[in-house]
C-alpha cells in the first residue's frame, strides 16, 4: 500500500468512524423502539415497522435533497471559502422549514396509505396513534441533518457521534416509560413510542445547534452571523442538484418500503420477519453510509482544490474500504440469527414459530446482497461529491424498481415464492445498481481527469 493510500485511508476513517457510529445510533433508536413494542405482539412489531418505514422514507428523501449542503460546504472548505459554507447551511435550514411542514402533515395522515395498500386491519388501526405523535420529529430531524452535513464537511463529526449515542439510551427509556405508563406517565402504547421519537429528535437538534454556537472554531463560517434570507444562486443550486438526489433516495428507500408493503400483503407474519431481517441489514448499511459520507466529503474537498486525480482516488478507496468492512460481517446473521430474532419477538408469542422460520430463510438471502447494498450506497455518494446526480437517478430507477421491486413482485406472486421472492428481487436490484453506479464513478472520474489535463476524450486516464 502506497503512502498516499495509507494517508487517504486514515482521512476517510477519521470521518467515517464517528459518522458510522452516529448512523448506527440513529438506527438503534428505531430498533429499540421495535424491541419495546415487539414484546406487545407481532401485530405491534409489524405496525411500527411499516408505519415507521413509510415515515422515515419521507424523511430520508428530504435529507437526500439537503445532502447537497454537505457537498457545497466541503467544496467551500477545500477552496478556503468559509463564508460560502455558512451561507449553504443557512439556505439548507430555510429549505428544511419549507419542505418539513408539508412532510409533517403527510406523516400524520400516513395511515391512509396503509389502507390503500391493503394492510391488515389491526395494523392500520394501531398505526393511527403512533403516526400522530411521530409526525413531530420531521422538522428537528431535517435541521439536525443540515448541521450534521456542515460539521462532517469540516471533518469534525465527533459531536454528532456523541449526541446520537446518548440519544439511544434516552429514546429507549422514554419509549419504555411512555408505552407502558411507568413512573407516573400515562400508558400510551404505540402512541408513546411515536412521542418518544419526537422528543428525542428535538433534543438532538437543539444539542448540536448549541455545540456549533458555542464552538469558537466554527464561528468563522458565519452560520449565525449571516443574514437569514434566501440567497438565490445557492438555493437554486441546492434544489437543482438536490432534486435528482432526492429522487434517487426515493427509489432506494422506496424499494425497501415497497418490499415491506408487499410483505404485508402476503401477511403480518411475513411482514414481521422482513422487519427483523431489515433491522440487521440496517447495521451493515449504516456502516457503509458512514464511509459513503466520508467519501463524499473527501471527493468534494479534492474537487474544491481542483485535484481530480485525488477525488478519484478518494472515491475508489472509499468503495474498497466499505465493501471489505461489510464482507467481514457476512457470517453474523447466519450464525447468530436466532439471537437477533429473539431481540424482537418473544418465544411465547403465538406467531413466533412462523416468524422465526421465515426470518432465518430471509437472513441467508440478506447476507448475500448486503455487500452490494453497501457498494451502491458508497458509489452514489462519491458521485454526489462530483455533483453527478442525474445519471445515478436513472441507474437507480432501473436497478431498484425494474429489477428489484418488479423482479421481486413477479417472484413473490407470479412464481409463488412469496416472501422469499421479494428478498431475491431485492438482491437482484441491489447487485445491478451497485455495479452500475461503481462503473459510473470509474468512467466519470477518468473523464474529468482527462478534461482537467486538457487531454482528448479518448486518452486513457
Amino acid at each position: 500500500m502506497s503512502l498516499s493510500t495509507r494517508r487517504e485511508s486514515a482521512m476517510l476513517l477519521q470521518i467515517a468512524v464517528p459518522l458510522a457510529a452516529a448512523y448506527l445510533s440513529e438506527m438503534a433508536m428505531f430498533i429499540t423502539t421495535k424491541m419495546v413494542v415487539g414484546k406487545l405482539g407481532y401485530h405491534e412489531l409489524a405496525t411500527v415497522g411499516i408505519a415507521g418505514n413509510l415515515s422515515f422514507e419521507i424523511l430520508v428523501i428530504l435529507i437526500g435533497v439537503l445532502s447537497i449542503v454537505g457537498v457545497l460546504c466541503a467544496q467551500a472548505e477545500g477552496g478556503g471559502r468559509k463564508r460560502d459554507a455558512g451561507t449553504a447551511v443557512r439556505q439548507g435550514m430555510l429549505l428544511s422549514a419549507w419542505v418539513g411542514l408539508p412532510a409533517t402533515w403527510l406523516v400524520w395522515n400516513m395511515d391512509v396509505v396503509l389502507v390503500w395498500t391493503g394492510q391488515d386491519d389491526t395494523v392500520v388501526e394501531l398505526s393511527k396513534g403512533y403516526l400522530r405523535w411521530l409526525s413531530g420529529f420531521i422538522l428537528p430531524a431535517l435541521w439536525f441533518s443540515v448541521l450534521r452535513y456542515f460539521v462532517s464537511a469540516l471533518s469534525r463529526p465527533r459531536a454528532v457521534m456523541v449526541i446520537t449515542v446518548a440519544a439511544v439510551a434516552v429514546n429507549w427509556l422514554l419509549t419504555y416509560l411512555l408505552v407502558h405508563g411507568i413512573a407516573g406517565l400515562p400508558e400510551m402504547g404505540l402512541a408513546g413510542a411515536g412521542l418518544a421519537t419526537t422528543i428525542v429528535s428535538w433534543l438532538m437538534f437543539l444539542t448540536l445547534l448549541w455545540h456549533i454556537y458555542r464552538t469558537e472554531s466554527l464561528r468563522g463560517y458565519g452560520v449565525f452571523s449571516g443574514r437569514w434570507r434566501v440567497e438565490g444562486d445557492v438555493m437554486r443550486e441546492i434544489i437543482r442538484l438536490g432534486i435528482p438526489v432526492g429522487g434517487l433516495v426515493l427509489l432506494e428507500a422506496g424499494m425497501f418500503t415497497g418490499a415491506s408493503i408487499l410483505s404485508g400483503i402476503i401477511g403480518p407474519q411475513t411482514l414481521a420477519a422482513y422487519e427483523i431481517v431489515l433491522s440487521w441489514l440496517g447495521v451493515t448499511f449504516m456502516l457503509a453510509l458512514g464511509m459513503a459520507e466520508s467519501g463524499m466529503v473527501r471527493v468534494a474537498h479534492a474537487v474544491g482544490r481542483d485535484r481530480m486525480a485525488e477525488a478519484r482516488h478518494s472515491g475508489l478507496l472509499a468503495m474498497v474500504l466499505g465493501v471489505l468492512t461489510i464482507c467481514a460481517l457476512l457470517l453474523v446473521p447466519l450464525v447468530y440469527g436466532d439471537r437477533i430474532i429473539a431481540i424482537f419477538i418473544s418465544p411465547e408469542d403465538p406467531g413466533f414459530g412462523a416468524v422465526s422460520a421465515l426470518a432465518k430463510g430471509f437472513f441467508i438471502i440478506g447476507a448475500l446482497f448486503q455487500v452490494f447494498d453497501g457498494l451502491q450506497c458508497i458509489a452514489a455518494r462519491v458521485l454526489r461529491g462530483l455533483k453527478d446526480s442525474v445519471a445515478p437517478l436513472w441507474i437507480a430507477g432501473f436497478g431498484y424498481w425494474v429489477m428489484g421491486i418488479g423482479g421481486g413482485a413477479w417472484l413473490a406472486f407470479g412464481a409463488g415464492m412469496e416472501g422469499y421472492g421479494i428478498l431475491w428481487g431485492m438482491a437482484l436490484g441491489l447487485i445491478t445498481t451497485g455495479v452500475l453506479l461503481a462503473w459510473r464513478f470509474h468512467r466519470l472520474s477518468s473523464r474529468l481527469i482527462r478534461a482537467a489535463a486538457g487531454a482528448p476524450p479518448g486518452t486513457p486516464a
